[in-house]
């Protein structure tokens, strides 16, 4: 693989514990696996299996092997240290997935580990939302959000029963304070259209008042507005969408090169995308497969406008976005895990 040493066992740093003792593999958990979330590491492993080698999560690695082994971390800091002493760990690619409003540590943290790690994913290589002091540019990679479907879900894209309304599907959290979190900007809107009656909102812990994640200004201010859209949380983000024309896309920052699953939830489900977040989205997703929410002056001449779009028009659009899944473009988020693990041919971004 790449021309790399023989191996017979690697292993991978979960990003979270919940995700240790090789659950981060294990796509019957229902809860853990929520619509598929878990399928690219199982694949991963599935393919190194056909080559006999055993894939397993960090936390099941000896303390003591008499081989060198691979390593991977899917932005886990704890336990580098520990395994740079042992010093028969090749440390082979270390991927960030969340932002620096989520986790700004790991960006703090790159030039160590563009120091240590052979490869380190970003969203973007260029610096856009965090600092290249001291980081080896070399070993930066772009990232592409794993994806583990070749096509739309049909039962969901093909429903027919859908308003023409706003579905928000969004958790509630608090952001760390950096520029161009979009948290803020997601309730501004929730709160601007709340009294038009035409947005509603799904998710876990809005209802919370006493939780930590909405202990924050924008909640309260907007809490009374927020509450009167709330409809719950939900078992399966794609039943929720399916219910509806439009969803309100909005990433947890405003980055270049940021894009996640929340526009391809939208396609797999046929609902169209309002869309914030990527800088340059214009460049990673066809731009008639969703809605810029730049382009509007306000939240009510968004509203106006998805209001007034015509039947033949919404068709088109998710017609693109199940193009944009089935294509290369959806190619490039499929082979994405493949690629960081040594399996498949290296985008490049």
């Amino acid at each position: 693989m790449n021309g790399r040493p023989s191996i017979s066992v690697l292993y991978v740093a979960p990003p979270s514990p919940a995700y240790s003792a090789d659950k981060l593999f294990d796509i019957s958990n229902p809860i853990l696996n929520r619509d598929d979330s878990l399928l690219p590491y199982a694949l991963v492993r599935e393919a190194y299996a056909r080559s006999g080698i055993e894939v397993h999560t960090a936390d099941l690695l000896p303390e003591k092997t008499d081989h060198g082994c691979d390593f991977y971390s899917l932005g886990m800091l704890d336990g580098i240290d520990e395994l740079k002493r042992r010093g028969n760990v090749r440390f082979r690619a270390f991927v960030i997935f969340e932002p620096p409003v989520v986790e700004p540590r790991l960006y703090r943290a790159l030039p160590e580990l563009t120091a240590i790690f052979e490869s380190v994913y970003v969203h973007n290589v260029d610096g856009d939302g965090y600092s290249l002091d001291g980081v080896d540019v070399s070993k930066l990679r772009k990232l592409y959000w794993p994806q583990p479907r070749h096509d739309v879900i049909v039962n969901y894209w093909e429903h027919q029963k859908r308003q023409c309304r706003i579905v928000v599907v969004n958790g509630n959290h608090v952001p760390k304070k950096i520029p161009n979190e979009l948290y803020s900007k997601r309730i501004e809107v929730m709160a601007a259209l709340a009294a038009t009656g035409k947005i509603d909102l799904y998710g876990r812990g809005w209802e919370r008042w006493w939780s930590r994640a909405s202990m924050w200004w924008p909640y309260w201010k907007n809490r009374r507005a927020l509450m009167s859209i709330f409809r719950g949380p939900c078992a399966s983000k794609y039943e929720v969408l399916a219910n509806y024309h439009f969803s309100l896309c909005f990433e947890n920052m405003a980055m270049r090169g940021y894009v996640t699953e929340k526009i391809f939830d939208c396609f797999y489900a046929g609902t169209i995308p309002l869309y914030l977040g990527a800088t340059d989205i214009e460049t990673l997703i066809p731009q008639e497969a969703y809605v810029d929410c730049r382009k509007f002056q306000s939240w009510s001449e968004m509203l106006q406008y998805v209001e007034n779009m015509p039947e033949e028009k919404i068709s088109a659009m998710r017609e693109h976005g199940r193009a944009f899944v089935r294509g290369s473009g959806g190619g490039r988020h499929r082979e994405a895990l493949m690629s960081v693990f040594g399996l498949a041919q290296e985008i490049e971004g």
